[in-house]
C-alpha cells in the first residue's frame, strides 16, 4: 500500500513539483483536482520534479468528489489552519489520504465543515498565516511513514 497526497487546484507549479519529488521518494500516490493552476507541461514544474516523474504515480481528477467516489472505502484526513487538532494527534495508516487545498484559499469551508473530525494541522507561530504546501505535504506524509515503520524505505 501507499500513502496518497491529494491537491485540490493547486496553483503553483513549482510547489506540485516539489510534491511530486517528495511522493517519488516515499512512495506516495499524487492525485491532483482540476482546475490546475498550471499547464502540466509547464518547465517549473517538471524542474520541481527533477527527473523522478517516472517514479510518481499522478491521477487526475476533475472533482474533488471524483476522488473520494474512486476512493470511498479509505481515510481521507483534511489540511487546514482551521483545524484544532494537531497532525501528530492522529494514528495514520497505510492507504489513507492527505488532502490539501489551493495555495491562496485552502479548502472549501463546506469541505472543512463535513469533515470535523478528520480535519489536521501543523502547529506555527502567529505570524505566518500558513506554511508552504510542499513543506506541509512533507511534514505530513513523513509523519505517517514514520508511525507505520518507513515501510520499504531504506
Amino acid at each position: 500500500m501507499a500513502f496518497h497526497i491529494v491537491l485540490v487546484e493547486p496553483e503553483i507549479p513549482a510547489n506540485t513539483g516539489n510534491i511530486a519529488r517528495t511522493c517519488a521518494a516515499t512512495g506516495s500516490h499524487l492525485h491532483l483536482v482540476r482546475p490546475l493552476g498550471f499547464d502540466t507541461d509547464d518547465r517549473t514544474l517538471k524542474r520541481a520534479g527533477l527527473d523522478y516523474w517516472h517514479a510518481v504515480q499522478v491521477h487526475y481528477y476533475d472533482s474533488f468528489q471524483e476522488v473520494m467516489d474512486k476512493h470511498s472505502e479509505a481515510r481521507f484526513f483534511y489540511a487546514s489552519t482551521r483545524a484544532d487538532k494537531l497532525y501528530a494527534d492522529f494514528l495514520f495508516q497505510d492507504g489513507d489520504f492527505f488532502v490539501f487545498g489551493k495555495e491562496t484559499k485552502g479548502l472549501p469551508q463546506e469541505l472543512l465543515d463535513a469533515n470535523p473530525g478528520s480535519l489536521i494541522k501543523m502547529p506555527m507561530t502567529d505570524k505566518v498565516r500558513s506554511l508552504n504546501l510542499s513543506n506541509s505535504a512533507a511534514i505530513i506524509v513523513y509523519e505517517a511513514l514514520r508511525q507505520t515503520g518507513f515501510a520499504d524505505l531504506r
